[in-house]
């Protein structure tokens, strides 16, 4: 054999080699793809374009139904959407901050004598903060009473079914309601009372299954305070097992406020933080969302403005902590009954997925105000099916986003506690 007929076969031999394992690697490619999910960090296995803009979700732009379709509101749309709760997909509370007037997006008009580049609205940012006005505070100097040009204070609460229809209005609550927080069900409780957190009338109400009936009021309405009988801005609620219930107690105080299963005061903890960026054990700034770590009997609550997650255990021991990212805002706390938390950022717009012990494991989602994207989401809640709701603050809306087929499980945001009822 020749020396280039020797050569020829080397490089024959070499080819046929690249190319059985070309066809190996993409086989083994193919089958990784198949049997990891999330392989390449797609939300679907094996996915070769798209960026997880709604992370491993689909947007359902036209949930809910506006409030333009009511008789009497067609000028009329959703103000700051504080909260959102599934009981089930059929039945959805959104809680708002009353009706802003609704308007089309402005042509962007330059300001060539103010600067240059100077334009409003910037066509590529969210134009209108639904959170800014009078309807910041029912009772607000600049406007009082239910009607305005600015603002119509009514619709606080409503409820919508699974293809976003208003089922239901309990504007007969309007009145008594300053600053809507948050809504939500006790997971334990086999009647399905629903709760609703006032900060600016410094009260927690319990209401019955249908809202017909108000039950219990924790806190005294409309009088701010620090005491066994007052709040002063509270923010969100949450279980034990038993009843025994934690109010993150807020805005205006810094402290969590315990209670036993019939709404008797048991203790507080919390101390003033010194802004900014105090992590100093048990001290708060905005002390927000509030969650129970049933199998560890930890107490998890965000302490906003100082970029913060603590843990106490049921009585107010300090455990541990760990940041969410300077200069990230955790607005809201979710724990899944898979065992982890997610919080929703306000300042990052990003819906994030810890495990218990704070380490990131997946995070998705942009700012902006088109169908799937955020601005300040303040709630979150999933139902049975596994769709996710989410309330927005600024963007004023609640939005639904339904699994895509064949997402990855392990970044869904799992479903809630369901104890009593499901």
């Amino acid at each position: 054999m020749t020396r280039r007929t020797l050569m020829l076969v080397v490089a024959a031999i070499a080819a046929i080699a690249f190319t059985a394992g070309a066809i190996l690697a993409n086989k083994m490619i193919s089958v990784e793809a198949q049997e990891k999910p999330g392989y390449g960090a797609a939300a679907l296995a094996g996915e070769r374009v798209g960026q997880d803009v709604d992370g491993p979700y689909t947007v359902d732009p036209n949930w809910p139904k506006p409030i333009t379709a009511l008789p009497g509101h067609e000028k009329w749309t959703y103000g700051a959407v504080e909260s959102v709760f599934a009981e089930n997909p059929n039945r959805v509370f959104i809680l708002e901050r009353g009706e802003i007037p609704a308007m089309k997006r402005p042509e962007e008009v330059p300001y060539p004598s103010v600067g240059p580049s100077i334009s409003f609205p910037v066509a590529q940012v969210p134009w209108r903060n639904a959170s800014v006005g009078p309807v910041t505070s029912a009772g607000n100097p600049m406007w009082k009473g239910a009607l305005s040009v600015d603002a119509r204070w009514e619709h606080c609460i409503v409820v919508v079914d699974a293809s976003g229809n208003i089922i239901e209005d309990w504007t007969k609550w309007d009145k008594m309601l300053r600053r809507p927080h948050s809504i939500t069900m006790n997971p334990y409780d086999p009647e399905k009372h629903v709760w609703v957190v006032d900060d600016q009338g410094h009260a927690v109400y319990e209401f019955t299954h249908d809202g017909k009936e108000l039950v219990k009021t924790l806190g005294t309405p409309y009088e701010p305070g620090e005491d066994e009988k007052h709040f002063n801005r509270p923010t969100f609620i949450n279980w034990l097992p038993d009843g025994t219930a934690f109010v993150t107690d807020g805005y205006g105080n810094t402290r969590v406020v315990k209670f036993d299963k019939d709404g008797k005061y048991l203790m507080t903890w919390g101390t003033p933080s010194t802004p900014p960026d105090d992590t100093r054990p048990g001290t708060f700034h905005d002390v927000h969302g509030v969650v129970f770590d049933l199998p560890r009997h930890r107490v998890f609550v965000t302490d906003r403005s100082d970029h913060r997650i603590e843990i106490f255990d049921e009585n107010g021991k300090f455990l541990d902590q760990w940041t969410t990212g300077k200069p990230s805002t955790p607005q809201f706390l979710y724990k899944a009954a898979d065992g982890y938390l997610w919080i929703a950022d306000g300042t990052t717009a990003k819906i994030i997925k810890f495990d218990m012990d704070g380490h990131l494991l997946y995070e998705w989602g942009s700012e902006g105000d088109w169908p799937g994207a955020l601005w300040n989401v303040h709630g979150m809640s999933v139902d049975q099916e596994g769709n996710l709701y989410l309330a927005e603050v600024n963007n004023g809306r609640a939005e639904k986003f339904r699994p895509r087929p064949g997402a990855n499980p392990a970044l869904l945001v799992g479903k809630p506690v369901y104890s009593a009822w499901k």
